[in-house]
């Protein structure tokens, strides 16, 4: 991987060493899965839901959207992510609300920085 990937990568909030871990070591579809990371419906649905108050909704697209972040290793999208997650799971949808916008700085940051690979 070259030098100006693995920068991208990290202003993205990747932590490459565990996503390559995590894709077998292969470069190519890490890279792949990380491009289309902008595509994927999850933020939007829980903004939508969030704006509406539908609490089920909203953890469900969170719950998911937790998931991708995991699994592309954006470590800190992900921890935010997951604590949204928790609030919804307790209820707890003011907190969940004063959550989101970390989130969405942190989504968009992430969203950009992977752009920039394309």
């Amino acid at each position: 991987m070259d030098e100006m990937t693995r920068r991208c990568l990290a202003e993205a909030g990747v932590d490459t060493e565990d996503a390559l871990r995590r894709f077998l070591g292969n470069e190519a579809l890490l890279l792949k899965f990380l491009a289309r990371f902008g595509q994927d419906e999850n933020f939007p649905r829980l903004c939508d839901a969030m704006a509406r108050g539908d609490e089920k909704a909203a953890f469900e697209a969170a719950h998911t959207l937790k998931g991708v972040c995991g699994n592309l290793s954006l470590q800190e999208l992900s921890r935010q992510v997951s604590d949204l997650v928790e609030s919804l799971r307790a209820g707890r949808i003011d907190a969940a609300a004063a959550q989101l916008p970390a989130v969405e700085r942190e989504y968009h940051r992430a969203k950009t920085a992977l752009e920039a690979l394309s």
